[in-house]
């Protein structure tokens, strides 16, 4: 174990975790780039690997589609090594390997290279001593790049959004983490359940919030993300909404949701 600037305990190698959650639409990748700058900001080093088609981690943290050349998808198909499509972000500790549209035909490419599953975790093992912490983004499905971050990593932080379906969809994807753990990765598990987008005025929100705690428990983290238009207008401008407006009601979430994701890490190392 080493210590950080805030006197934390850290892993001596990179916890790398996958935040999933095969809908769309739940803050997952607002919940990546905002985790990530705050585990920055208190002096962690930080990789995201972006791994969702879209690409929108690699553009909410400034990277322009041009600047992309070296990118997740060479990684993936063995054209680029992964320290070569390292790229700085503007956050210091911070880095990130990018995603572009070329991804979204991975899929098809993937099925007909060895170690289908495992090419993601194969290249993130060169990483681990360079990085506290490795956040895998993931597509907002469960597809083959979907099961490549669930092997290659030790756990999943799944963002849920407060509405009315999502338990139903959260127990898809335990089935999904279960089967993984049976065949492919024993140790994975579920880090946290975050709730995001909560509106404290709706009263279904707080029906699922307090329904998703009675089924998972201590699972799910105390803090929660609220509905707040500066995390939304964060991404077109290139930024975290931590860098954007640290002040709002959404980075003070984040920058909690932070700590706590470190405590928890530190409880899992220590047992």
């Amino acid at each position: 174990m080493t210590m950080d600037k805030a006197g934390l305990k850290v892993p001596a190698t990179a916890r790398i975790l996958a935040i999933a959650n095969q809908k769309g639409g739940v803050g997952k990748t607002t919940t990546a780039i905002n985790l990530a700058t705050a585990l920055a900001a208190i002096g962690q080093r930080v990789l995201i690997i972006d791994i969702d088609p879209q690409g929108n981690a690699s553009t909410g943290l400034g990277i322009e589609r041009d600047d992309r050349e070296k990118n997740v998808y060479g990684v993936l198909m063995g054209e680029t090594p992964i320290r070569a499509a390292i790229h700085k972000s503007k956050i210091p500790l911070l880095d990130l390997v990018p995603s572009t549209a070329d991804l979204s035909g991975a899929e098809l490419e993937l099925i007909e290279l060895p170690r289908r599953s495992h090419r993601l975790y194969d290249v993130v093992s060169e990483l681990r001593a360079d990085y506290d912490y490795i956040l895998v983004d993931c597509p907002p499905s469960l597809n083959l790049l979907t099961l490549n971050a669930m092997v290659a990593v030790h756990a999943v932080i799944v963002p849920l959004q407060c509405e009315f379906f999502a338990l139903e969809g959260l127990s898809m994807l335990i089935k999904t983490i279960e089967r993984v753990r049976a065949t492919l990765n024993p140790g994975l598990e579920i880090q946290g359940v975050v709730l995001t987008m909560f509106d404290r005025r709706n009263n279904l929100s707080l029906q699922v919030a307090q329904d998703v705690r009675d089924f998972l428990g201590d699972k799910v983290y105390r803090t929660v993300i609220p509905r707040n238009v500066r995390v939304s207008e964060a991404p077109s401008h290139g930024k975290p909404v931590l860098i954007y407006d640290h002040r709002c009601a959404g980075s003070q979430a984040y920058i909690r949701l932070a700590s706590e994701v470190i405590r928890r890490e530190r409880h899992l190392n220590a047992a």
